[in-house]
C-alpha cells in the first residue's frame, strides 16, 4: 500500500483542500544563526554543517527572482507556498521579515509562507505578523525545529533551547491561527525508540499541526563528523529509523500532516548513514511497517482513512 493511503501527507493534504497540486518554493533569505553568532550560543547544533555558512555567497537573488526561477524549474503546479526554509528565517528586525515575507506574498500564485526557524527566535510581534498574513486569508505555517523532547539531548547537542521554549511558541502560534509544523530527528546520539516514542507523545500533548521527521544525518563539517570519525559516533540504520518512524506514525492523530517522512542529503556532504542519500528507501520501509501495523494514529484508536 502506498504511504499517503496509511499517512496524513502534506502534499494529498494541499490537493483536497486547493483542488489540485500546490507545490512548496525554498528559499534562501540570507539568515544567519544565532546559536552560532553569540547571541544566543556558539559553535552551532553540533548535527550542523556550519562550514556552508562560509560558502554562502554574500549577495542573494532576491525572493521574487528565486520564486519565479524555482516555479519555473518544477512546473507542475499553478499555486505554491513560499518557503523561506535556510537556516533561521524570523532572525532579523521585523521590519525586514515583513519587507521579505510581503515581497513572497505578492508574488503570483503564492498562497501563503512556509517559514523555518527555532523555537527560541520567535518574538511575539513575529508571531502577530504572521497571524496578520493568516488573517488576510493566506497559508501560514510556523516550522519549528525541536529535534527532540529530550532537555538532556537538546544540551548535549548544542540546541540553546529546551522543550519548555517549544512548548510556549507552539502554543501562542496556535492560538493566533497560525500552523506550526515540527521538526524532529531520529537517531540522535544516546537515544533510543522509547526516546523518539516520548518525544512525539510529548508533541501530541502539546499540539502540533504538521510534522516532518528526519534521520540523522552526519553530514561533513560537523562537529557528530569529528566523533564518527574518530569511532565514537554510531549512525542509525534504516531498520531502525523505519521501525521508529512508523511507531511515531501509529502515535500521531490523524488530522495531524505529515510534511515529510524522511529526508535525504547528497555525498560528498553527506559521511553517513549511506542510505539517507535516497529518501525514497525509508519511504518505502515505512509504508511496508504501517500496511502491517496499521495507518497514521491507529494506537490512538484514531486511524487515519484515505478520502476515497
Amino acid at each position: 500500500m502506498e504511504l499517503h493511503h496509511l499517512v496524513n501527507t502534506f502534499g494529498q493534504d494541499l490537493q483536497r483542500r486547493y483542488g489540485e497540486k500546490v507545490h512548496k518554493l525554498t528559499l534562501h533569505g540570507g539568515f544567519s544563526c544565532p546559536n552560532r553568532d553569540g547571541t544566543l550560543g556558539r559553535g552551532g547544533c553540533t548535527f550542523c554543517n556550519v562550514a556552508s555558512f562560509a560558502d554562502e555567497t554574500a549577495q542573494q537573488l532576491s525572493v521574487t527572482t528565486q520564486l519565479l526561477q524555482r516555479a519555473d524549474e518544477i512546473g507542475r503546479a499553478k499555486r505554491y507556498l513560499a518557503y523561506f526554509q535556510a537556516y533561521t528565517s524570523t532572525y532579523a528586525e521585523v521590519e525586514k521579515l515583513k519587507a521579505m515575507y510581503e515581497e513572497a506574498l505578492k508574488t503570483a500564485d503564492i498562497v501563503g509562507l512556509c517559514v523555518g526557524t527555532r523555537p527560541d527566535c520567535v518574538p511575539d510581534a513575529v508571531l502577530e505578523l504572521l497571524a496578520s498574513y493568516h488573517a488576510q486569508g493566506f497559508e501560514i505555517w510556523l516550522e519549528l525545529g525541536l529535534q527532540t523532547a529530550n532537555d538532556k539531548t537538546l544540551h548535549r547537542i548544542n540546541r540553546g533551547h529546551d522543550f519548555a521554549c517549544y512548548d510556549r511558541v507552539t502554543k501562542k502560534a496556535r492560538a493566533l491561527g497560525l500552523n506550526v509544523c515540527t521538526h524532529l530527528i531520529v537517531g540522535l546520539p544516546g537515544e533510543t525508540r522509547a526516546d523518539h516514542i516520548d518525544t512525539i507523545e510529548r508533541v501530541v500533548e502539546t499540539a502540533t499541526d504538521g510534522i516532518k521527521l528526519h534521520p540523522l544525518h552526519i553530514v561533513e563539517g560537523s562537529v557528530m563528523a569529528k566523533s564518527w570519525r574518530a569511532g565514537r559516533l554510531d549512525e542509525i540504520t534504516i531498520e531502525d529509523y523505519v521501525e521508529s518512524a512508523s511507531e511515531m506514525i501509529l502515535r500521531t492523530p490523524s488530522d495531524v500532516v505529515y510534511h515529510r517522512v524522511s529526508a535525504s542529503a547528497r555525498r560528498p556532504t553527506l559521511l553517513a548513514p549511506t542510505w539517507c542519500e535516497n529518501r525514497w528507501l525509508a519511504m518505502t520501509g515505512v509504508a511496508r511497517a504501517l500496511t502491517l501495523k496499521g495507518a497514521q494514529g491507529a494506537l490512538l484508536n484514531d486511524a487515519f482513512v484515505f478520502p476515497s
